[in-house]
């Protein structure tokens, strides 16, 4: 449990970093009540600290224009927190994320205490970060745009190359940002094809931020979405796999890229698209359940070579 004197330096550090904040939005990050998180900000007024509060239904707090305060001072866990979300960047592989991330770190290591610098240094130098880096990295800048469109509700214009290299322009109203499995996507409404699709950013050959407005439909999950196309995405073949267990345990054990899960008659279905029915199998497997192939028989007859090739290196073979 954070000491309440924590809680009063974040706030301060969250106006600092915010132009305003507002009462819920304050108290949410702090997860305290609205009483309580008014209270913290009556404290730092007792110290002198300029916080303004505008009134209303959709008032918020902020510092006075022009209020300055003193350099940036982390503690170990903020530290910490930095030094593990930089080199999380790292590992994401934006196209020139890494001289930003080495002059954030060295910039950080240089005003650190030596005790706080050798371990943070200790923690580069041990910790491997199994994240999956990104087959195709798109410009930061284009992270940067897209994700300030979204952010705003503002449309853009992309000039778009899809997988045969064909190139459309399109007027896309972004929902949010997903990386997934080595690549990054945008997710919103097409207007040119009228439904809500993804883009991968690698592809997104130029991008213009538009004056238009957009209102991003209420409790849409992005990255629901994201592992659904893909699930869904047609390929070479087209399976059906009758799963013998219950749907949450079949959600434990199979993983959502894989296909889609629905409860049916005798277990549950998994429905999937894939090139590669060797991978399949392996996948299947590895599930550890019962299961019977509706489609196609050529994944039965890849589960029984795949059985084969096991019990021959059990014996040795």
């Amino acid at each position: 449990m954070y000491h309440p004197t924590t809680r009063v330096l974040t706030v301060l550090e969250l106006l600092q970093s915010r132009e305003r904040l507002s009462g819920p939005e304050l108290a949410a990050r702090l997860e305290v009540n609205a009483r309580t998180a008014r209270r913290y900000i009556t404290m730092l007024q007792d110290m002198g600290i300029p916080i303004e509060a505008e009134r209303g239904r959709y008032g918020a707090y902020r510092l006075r224009p022009g209020f300055k305060l003193p350099p940036l001072m982390l503690s170990d866990e903020e530290a910490l927190a930095v030094t593990l979300g930089l080199l999380a960047a790292r590992r994401l592989g934006l196209a020139v994320a890494a001289p930003a991330v080495e002059g954030a770190l060295a910039k950080i290591e240089r005003v650190l205490p030596p005790r706080l610098r050798e371990q943070l240094q200790a923690v580069q130098a041990s910790l491997v970060l199994d994240l999956a880096r990104s087959e195709a990295s798109p410009s930061s800048q284009l992270v940067v745009e897209m994700s300030g469109a979204a952010q705003a509700g503002r449309r853009v214009w992309i000039r778009y190359r899809n997988d045969r290299g064909d190139e459309t322009e399109r007027q896309i109203d972004p929902y949010g940002l997903v990386f997934r499995q080595g690549r990054w996507y945008a997710v919103g409404h097409c207007h040119l094809r009228g439904a809500q699709r993804m883009f991968r950013l690698d592809r997104v050959a130029e991008l213009r931020v538009e004056d238009e407005r957009f209102t991003r439909p209420e409790g849409f999950d992005t990255a629901a979405f994201v592992v659904q196309s893909l699930a869904t995405m047609p390929n070479i073949w087209e399976v059906e796999v009758l799963l013998q267990t219950t749907l949450d345990d079949a959600r434990r054990r199979v993983s959502p890229i894989f296909g889609t899960l629905e409860d049916v008659e005798g277990g549950v279905l998994l429905r999937a698209h894939g090139d590669h029915l060797s991978w399949m199998a392996r996948e299947l497997v590895a599930t550890g359940l019962h299961l019977a192939v509706r489609k196609p028989a050529a994944l039965r007859e890849e589960l029984r070579q795949l059985a084969l090739r096991v019990m021959a290196m059990a014996e040795g073979a």
